[in-house]
């Protein structure tokens, strides 16, 4: 894999996983990252790999729905592998607007696939990054194994469901080298601020409410992200191709537990001024619609073909991740504001400028 196309690298899981790659020791591959830039997508999550690593690390902004602009990336970067992270992600978002679901979760797929066909004499693995929400809700028992049928009950959900598909019918119909891992939730640095725990962390942070759905009852497995890029690099070399690798954190816990945690975590390392728990902020809001209960990852055949399992506890990674939100208060401000739209058109306005 000498030219890797990670797509979505701006995001939350992609621009760790970038950091993650470029801090291994003999990892010499060149890193193209495309990035449409949506609300999501933050180049300032790797504002300083942009300049540390200028000859292994390139950032190209563009749609993966745009098969001319992404045509030209293959071609002229002569891409060889795909860790494709590019999605749009968010389950209320996907509730309100299904459409641009649809469009980049499967089509954007669909168009990547097709341009690694087209350059399958070089191309090593396309790696398809997933979700444990393709398989629907447990009940109390039971796990999510790679054999579960999938059952999505969310917009999201269906389309990641529909590009898993895709991938396998590459692979079965034109023996295509793929990988497929299915993760439970994400935790850590650079998360975008709607998601649970930095939005619990950020409100916490500011004294505001702490909405959290129905009773707070819905169970789910949480994996600290450095730990998920760690396991997709172990997919990515040594994985067996047409296969899928199911990713958690064994660490399932309600969402009521979960803040509670980070509540009494924050009191701990940021002490809040009126003395009062942060426990307080909690307010239970209306569940929203097709909530599944309870996701829970069974990541045993991971750890027997790759020798991979979760470095992080929930207790050392919600800590590390509390630690880096307050340290980096500018960043979640940007983000907050929207600044960070205006940072990227410095950015690009620098950066013409210079060539």
């Amino acid at each position: 894999m000498k030219n890797i196309l990670v797509t979505g690298g701006c995001g939350f899981i992609g621009s760790n996983f970038i950091r993650y790659l470029l801090s291994l020791p003999g990892f010499n591959s060149t890193i193209i990252n495309v990035d449409k830039l949506t609300y999501a997508g933050n180049p300032d999550n790797l504002a300083d790999i942009d300049k540390s690593f200028p000859e292994r690390y390139i950032f190209v902004q563009s749609d993966i729905c745009d098969m001319e602009s992404m045509t030209g990336v293959f071609e002229t970067y002569e891409i060889d592998a795909v860790c494709h992270f590019a999605a749009e992600s968010h389950v209320d978002r996907s509730i309100v607007e299904p459409g641009a679901f649809l469009n980049t979760n499967v089509m954007g797929t669909f168009n990547l696939l097709e341009l690694s066909r087209k350059h399958k004499d070089r191309m090593v693995l396309f790696h398809h990054i997933s979700t444990d929400e393709v398989f629907g809700s447990l009940d109390d028992k039971g796990l999510f194994s790679e054999t579960t049928p999938y059952d999505p009950s969310s917009p999201y959900s269906a389309s990641k469901a529909a590009s898993d598909h895709m991938v396998r019918a590459y692979h079965r119909t034109y023996g295509f080298p793929v990988t497929i891992s299915n993760c439970s939730n994400n935790y850590g640095p650079y998360q975008f601020p709607e998601k649970l725990i930095p939005l619990m962390i950020t409100n916490a942070k500011a004294g505001k409410p702490l909405p959290v759905y129905g009773q707070g009852h819905n169970i789910r497995d949480w994996v600290y992200v450095e730990d998920h890029c760690k396991a997709v690099w172990k997919i990515m070399k040594g994985g067996r191709h047409g296969e899928t690798y199911n990713v958690g954190g064994r660490c399932e816990m309600r969402n009521i537990d979960v803040v509670n945690i980070l509540c009494d975590t924050m009191d701990r390392v940021d002490p809040p001024a009126d003395g009062r728990s942060r426990r307080d902020l909690i307010n239970f809001v209306k569940d929203r619609p097709g909530h599944d209960y309870r996701y829970a990852i069974d990541c045993t055949k991971l750890q027997n073909e790759l020798d991979w399992i979760p470095e992080e506890s929930f207790k050392t990674g919600i800590e590390k991740t509390i630690r880096w939100y307050l340290k980096n208060e500018p960043w979640v401000r940007r983000v907050q504001t929207g600044e960070y739209r205006n940072w990227i058109k410095q950015q690009y306005e620098d950066r013409e400028r210079a060539e």
